[in-house]
């Protein structure tokens, strides 16, 4: 039997040009990276915190159905330790119908530095997992792996995040977004819950920005949107999916191979980040955003591990070591787009690499 629950289709690519006409739309168009020296790209990768990812597995690596006790459980979790690192974190809270199960609360979790920021670099992935009505599925890669990802960034750069706070023209927003999962079969109607609804609220709010006096929605203040899912399992493979930010992803594959010549990665059999441009989609989290003209960056490894949508998703599949290469690509990405400076990068504060 065909399940088209994540299917992937070979076809045109959406153009992703933001909708901003203006000042913004040049600021975003003409941004550019920060360069990073060596003793830079060490002391992001000394940041690692391995045990700080295990903790929030600890917590989140659970099955975690919209509507169910262990759901709120890992929303309450996510929004306590941003709030703990002194992030403004916003609820998008709504209820809508879904099949099996009849109208649903559902929440997404909207995370930034500076709230009031004219522009974000978006990370972006999902806490739900899947229901299956006769399997236990916790959805380690799909999608916990992800979401202890995002918040060990927001942890061991908070020192740099810090400084960076009071940054009104670009900053940095994290969203933990529910109802990625279909409860019976993926559909328009079944799917991306939560995707669906932030990206029609941010369409339709409006308002002035500060650093160009433009009248602009929330999703056109959004520089770039990176989804991450299915991350954590040993062959964890991306491409890149979209002309227009192929030059970001780009900036990732580059972080990745300044590591590898730095001895700054852990062993892997191969490169994590393939310079290859795919003509394909896959449908997920990031299609509300990107058919209203957001630039997006979709890591998801493909091709799916065969333990994807199944019971053996669960820890023993996760690999700490691909976790944690990615993590420090992801470091060097956030600091470079952001233009975050980094004090402490003299040898005899730079951490001691954790490989």
């Amino acid at each position: 039997m065909l399940v088209l629950i994540r299917t992937i289709f070979v076809a045109s690519v959406f153009s992703v040009t933001n909708a901003a006409n203006g000042q913004l739309r040049k600021l975003q168009t003409n941004h550019l990276h920060q360069q990073l020296s060596n003793a830079e790209i060490q002391y992001l990768a000394g940041l690692a915190d391995t045990r700080y990812t295990d903790e929030v597995l600890d917590n989140i690596l659970i099955p975690r159905v919209v509507g169910t006790a262990n759901h709120e459980k890992v929303f309450n979790y996510i929004k306590t330790e941003l709030e703990k690192l002194d992030w403004a974190v916003e609820v998008d809270e709504f209820r809508t119908d879904t099949p099996i199960f009849g109208a649903l609360t559902f929440k997404n979790i909207v995370a930034s530095i500076n709230p009031n920021a004219d522009r974000y670099l978006v990370l972006a992935c999902h806490y739900d997992s899947k229901y299956f009505a006769n399997d236990i599925f916790v959805g380690a890669i799909d999608s916990a792996v992800p979401c202890a990802m995002m918040l060990n960034l927001a942890k061991v750069l908070n020192d740099e995040f810090r400084k960076h706070r009071d940054n009104i023209d670009l900053s940095l927003k994290l969203i933990f977004l529910d109802g990625e999962e279909a409860f019976k079969n993926w559909s328009p109607k079944d799917s991306i819950y939560g995707a669906r609804h932030l990206a029609a609220k941010y369409h339709e709010n409006r308002r002035l920005t500060r650093s160009t006096a433009e009248s602009v929605t929330d999703l056109q203040r959004i520089d770039l949107f990176v989804l991450l899912d299915l991350i954590g399992h040993r062959d964890t493979t991306f491409y890149s999916y979209f002309p227009d930010t192929s030059k970001w992803y780009l900036r990732m594959a580059e972080a990745e191979d300044r590591l590898s010549s730095l001895g700054l990665s852990k062993p892997q059999r191969y490169r994590h980040f393939v310079k290859q441009l795919q003509q394909s989609y896959i449908e997920d989290d990031h299609i509300p955003f990107l058919r209203r003209n957001v630039p997006v960056v979709h890591l998801i490894a493909t091709p799916f591990p065969p333990e994807w949508h199944t019971p053996r998703d669960d820890r023993d599949l996760i690999d700490l070591d691909t976790v944690e290469n990615i993590n420090k690509v992801l470091r060097i990405f956030v600091v470079e787009y952001l233009h975050i400076y980094l004090s402490d990068t003299s040898e005899e504060n730079i951490p001691d690499k954790e490989l």
